[in-house]
């Protein structure tokens, strides 16, 4: 039996690609921040017979102590991972600042997907042919700001959004920088427009250009299926991009190695302090 774990698994692409793996007899974890989501999410599994491999933990990924205690909790419970699966994101059209004093959107975003990625390593190395799936957008036009990444001076949702995208392919391409031996592969994934639940805070003028998006989006059931296809048959490089089916080479200016070693040594800084999610980095 194999086993994945999915963030923002109890709706949109996260649910599709949980549900089908249980659906197949894996054994399967959901991570989210609602219990009552987390719960309807368990009584499915109930329902299906299938109660004893579907797990939720409840965790705010904003928050690097839950951060913290979800790696230690899936360390202790789980021999091996043969997939996680990154898809949890929160769009704030204003700047929020989490209790630990990080940006919401870098913190959620960003952090979480570091510590997740690299703390969890060590269960994926593990598995027989394992693969992190970071479901953020890959080859996006956003600006990293380098003298200000939490935004502190001049906050927008979306340039946060679009930010977070650009750090997460550094995010792949430090992973294979610095395990350029490892059998985990990883998969940076821009499923195009589809038509989620659009977790976030908007204005009334951004829902209503989210309702017309949705009428023409492709559906959660359609936009899964090449994460499930790399899920089952994982690329043969450390590092890869796709934009649905199509590969996306993961060079050039977007994917600098002497950026992403920036940023990883930045992040480094941002997490002392932080024993537990550092693990692995």
């Amino acid at each position: 039996m194999k086993t994945y774990v999915i963030t923002g698994g109890t709706d949109g692409i996260g649910g599709a690609v949980a549900r089908t793996y249980l659906d197949r007899g894996q054994e399967v974890v959901v991570v989210g921040r609602d219990a009552e989501t987390g719960e309807a999410w368990l009584e499915t599994a109930r329902r299906h017979d299938a109660a004893s491999r579907a797990h939720f933990l409840r965790a705010d990924l904003s928050l690097l102590s839950e951060n913290g205690a979800l790696l230690d909790t899936l360390r202790s419970s789980f021999a091996k991972i043969d997939g996680l699966v990154l898809c949890a994101r929160h769009f704030r059209t204003t700047r929020e600042v989490t209790a630990e004093g990080f940006e919401n959107t870098f913190a959620h975003f960003y952090l979480s997907r570091f510590a997740l990625s690299h703390g969890l390593t060590g269960l994926l190395d593990s598995a027989d042919a394992p693969v992190i799936v970071n479901v953020a957008g890959p080859g996006g036009a956003g600006k990293i700001h380098w003298d200000d990444l939490q935004l502190a001076r001049e906050y927008d949702g979306h340039t946060a959004l679009t930010q977070g995208g650009r750090l997460n392919d550094l995010l792949g391409v430090a992973y294979a920088d610095r395990r350029p031996g490892t059998r985990v592969r990883y998969v940076l994934f821009h499923p195009g427009t589809v038509s989620t639940g659009f977790s976030g805070e908007y204005t009334p003028d951004t829902l209503a250009r989210i309702a017309d998006i949705r009428r023409t989006a492709q559906p959660v059931e359609e936009a899964v299926l090449p994460i499930i296809r790399m899920l089952d048959n994982p690329p043969d490089t450390v590092l890869s991009a796709f934009v649905r089916d199509t590969p996306l080479l993961p060079q050039g200016p977007g994917f600098s190695v002497e950026q992403a070693r920036r940023l990883h040594l930045h992040t480094e800084g941002v997490l002392a302090g932080h024993a537990t999610v550092m693990e692995g980095s």
